[in-house]
């Protein structure tokens, strides 16, 4: 087996996301210098970032710390960056103050991530917990679940788990059956949820519960679970990649109290399904651009007498995929410039996730592709860490279009929602 034709780190540079939480880590593509004021905006988080950001962190996978608490802990110049970064609101810039955020537009942070991007550095407080929980919270919790619960997850203080899917219920999600059962004084939970990603590190866990078994979508509650209760046990999964990040969780004889529950008892379903908006949303938008195919091309298959990629066909589908990338990247900026007097997310984002997920998938299959017999390698010396890792990610690339709501859900949401058209009988 041939040795690598390329400096180890090209394939993690060309082909980024080996897992779905490296999703989180991407930044806008989006680089608007704005007017006057955006311009010194810009020019001082630039200066901040360069006096503030580790050297040492330079190139690191992000998701090496937001994986691994255990990673996070130990690195000093890891948490020197989680502090910095907190103490600025940056993590989550556009939060109120009081719950740990920064108090700024949308336009001031897609300022700052597209400087951290600019600058090889990365947010060190995106989670589970500030891409879906804390804007659920915001917009239906209490305010004593919200100051509970925001100030630490924007310090990356409590990591979160979601408990929606269970083994009778993913795509159809509200055919749910954890019990949630009123005790007077709190809540009793039982029943299991399934692909639960990180529940074996996790510190709490926002869960679909059923609260009456008399309405399909109407027994649904809104529980916040912690983790270290009595009777909560998670098992990791191992996956065809190779990765143990999903867990299966069971819940026996959960006691809750009952000031955990966000929303009316039974109103679940409508919170949910906002969370799934905002999921959704964090999939599909605010990454950024992806880097030529290229290297790859021309390292494993080599070129032309005129230098292009020597196989027609297979340039040919490389340049479709990069048009792709270039034709996403503007429809994000579109949709970004429509939000700006929008209320956030809303279904059409379905149409977007599906879009990067396709996107996405073709690219993974592009990269095994290219590397022929070397994109095949699991493990061993024959093969390059970079090719080991593009095995991996490409297996791991058939979960792009079922986490986060199936392509087949969400070409349905579109479908009634977006599009208008009615129900198949």
């Amino acid at each position: 087996m041939p040795a690598t034709p390329f400096a180890k780190g090209v394939v993690a540079d060309v082909f980024p996301l080996t897992d779905d939480d490296r999703d989180w880590w991407g930044e806008d593509v989006m680089v608007d210098e704005g007017g006057e004021d955006q311009g010194a905006f810009r020019a001082d988080v630039r200066a901040w970032i360069a006096a503030n950001f580790p050297p040492a962190l330079a190139g690191c996978d992000p998701l090496k710390y937001q994986g691994s608490a255990a990673n996070a802990a130990a690195d000093p110049d890891f948490q020197l960056w989680r502090i910095r970064v907190a103490d600025k609101g940056w993590g989550v810039p556009t939060w109120p103050t009081r719950y740990g955020g920064a108090g700024l537009g949308e336009a001031e942070a897609r300022i700052i991530a597209q400087e951290l991007s600019r600058a090889g550095a990365f947010n060190p407080i995106r989670s589970y917990g500030t891409m879906m929980l804390g804007p659920t919270l915001l917009e239906y919790g209490s305010e004593a679940q919200k100051l509970q619960h925001l100030p630490p997850i924007s310090r990356h203080e409590q990591r979160w788990c979601q408990g929606f899917s269970e083994p009778g219920a993913g795509s159809d999600l509200a055919s749910l059956q954890m019990r949630c059962t009123d005790m007077g004084d709190h809540w009793l939970v039982n029943g299991q949820k399934i692909w639960t990603s990180g529940a074996d590190e996790a510190d709490w866990c926002f869960a679909l519960v059923r609260t009456d078994t008399s309405s399909k979508h109407g027994g649904i509650s809104f529980l916040l679970i912690d983790m270290k209760s009595p009777g909560v046990e998670a098992r990791p999964i191992v996956l065809i990649s190779g990765s143990t990040h999903f867990c299966e969780v069971f819940f026996n004889d959960v006691a809750v109290p009952k000031e955990n529950l966000v929303g009316a008892v039974n109103q679940g379903w409508g919170i949910a399904k906002r969370l799934l908006q905002f999921e959704r949303d964090s999939l599909s938008v605010g990454r950024g651009e992806l880097p030529s195919l290229a290297p790859i091309a021309r390292a494993y298959v080599g070129v032309d007498e005129q230098g292009r990629v020597d196989d027609p066909d297979l340039r040919a589908r490389l340049i479709r995929n990069g048009m792709r990338v270039s034709a996403f990247g503007q429809t994000l900026k579109r949709l970004a410039s429509e939000a700006k007097a929008g209320n956030g997310p809303n279904a059409a984002v379905s149409t977007v996730k599906n879009l990067w997920s396709d996107i996405m998938q073709e690219r993974a299959e592009l990269v095994v592709e290219l590397m022929g017999s070397n994109g095949l390698g699991w493990s061993g010396d024959a093969y390059a860490e970079e090719e080991r890792s593009a095995t991996r990610a490409w297996l791991h690339s058939k979960a792009f279009s079922i986490y986060g709501g199936s392509y087949e859900v969400q070409a349905n949401i579109v479908a009634k929602r977006v599009l208008g058209l009615p129900d198949q009988r």
